[in-house]
């Protein structure tokens, strides 16, 4: 350590902490302040333009689909471990067991049998998205 350094950032040797900024000077901009029909106030702020994704998706009707009704191998592997987890957490089982206790199994059974009961939703580039059912699907 040098003895001979005596500036002001050093105090016993260690740099001194920075102050600690008061959380209300982090707040936005306000641009407006009106009162609502109450009379309580209403703060605006200014957060620019939202973008296309800001917005929720739409969803496409059954009919005017376009994506392929192939299952692809990314939706089967996510179909198939939410079906699996469901099956280990007691959740009713839709085929028969034949003795099977490994929910992975009994979920691949299941999908087989087209017998999964859940919906694979798929976002499309224009904020829309189309939700196909995994019993109307072609399997991989």
């Amino acid at each position: 350590m040098d003895d001979d350094y005596e500036g002001d950032d050093y105090h016993d040797g260690y740099p001194q902490e920075p102050e600690e900024e008061d959380v209300d000077e982090m707040e936005p901009e306000l641009v407006d302040d009106e009162r609502d029909e109450h009379g309580n106030l209403v703060k605006k702020v200014d957060i620019g333009k939202p973008s296309s994704f800001a917005l929720p998706p739409k969803a496409v009707a059954k009919e005017d689909r376009t994506t392929t009704p192939y299952m692809t191998k990314y939706e089967r592997a996510r179909v198939l471990g939410a079906r699996a987890l469901q099956i280990s957490m007691n959740a009713p089982v839709l085929v028969d067991l034949e003795g099977e206790t490994d929910s992975l199994n009994i979920a691949m059974r299941e999908l087989n049998n087209k017998m999964i009961p859940l919906i694979v939703r798929r976002y499309l580039p224009d904020n829309t998205y189309e939700d196909w059912e995994v019993s109307e699907m072609i399997l991989p």
